[in-house]
């Protein structure tokens, strides 16, 4: 009786078991890689509303400072919807633009500020907090930025 030799070109093949872990192991991958760009997408698209957003908020508080700068509108003891739409400023409809809140001079001396008018009276100075928020299809996806700035009652001009 001949036994016959098993030659090495007979133990190079994989099984269906190597073949089936590896084909689990680059889809486990694939599916990272995939994961992975979703995620860089989306992080990107906040980044750019933030940017914009940023860029907006600051062209309001520039353009509440110019329209109170040039025809006297300042408003004393106002609220926050006083200087909600100011003169030459624009947003597109994907953005809103808001003042959140107003605080007053309460003392030329100490500089500090206060949540309602005083009593003695609108010192000419006022903090106004604004906000610029982005409106997408998901919450998770809004960008907002805020930025305060200080409005003064300018008679003849401020300098």
């Amino acid at each position: 009786m001949t036994w016959r030799r098993c030659t090495r070109d007979e133990d190079a093949g994989e099984t269906l078991i190597e073949v089936i872990v590896s084909i689990a192991i680059l889809a486990v991958i694939a599916v990272a890689i995939g994961s992975a760009l979703t995620v860089s997408v989306l992080i990107s698209d906040v980044h750019r509303k933030q940017a914009t957003a940023g860029a907006y908020v600051r062209s309001y508080g520039e353009a509440i400072q110019a329209t109170v700068a040039q025809t006297n509108g300042y408003v004393r003891c106002a609220t926050a919807s006083a200087y909600s739409s100011p003169a030459n400023f624009t947003l597109p409809s994907s953005y809103v633009a808001s003042v959140t809140k107003v605080e007053y001079l309460a003392s030329i001396t100490t500089g500090a500020w206060q949540g309602t008018c005083p009593a003695a009276g609108d010192l000419g100075a006022q903090r106004l907090s604004l906000r610029v928020t982005s409106y997408g299809t998901n919450v998770s996806n809004q960008a907002t930025e805020s930025l305060s700035i200080v409005v003064r009652n300018c008679v003849t001009t401020c300098s």
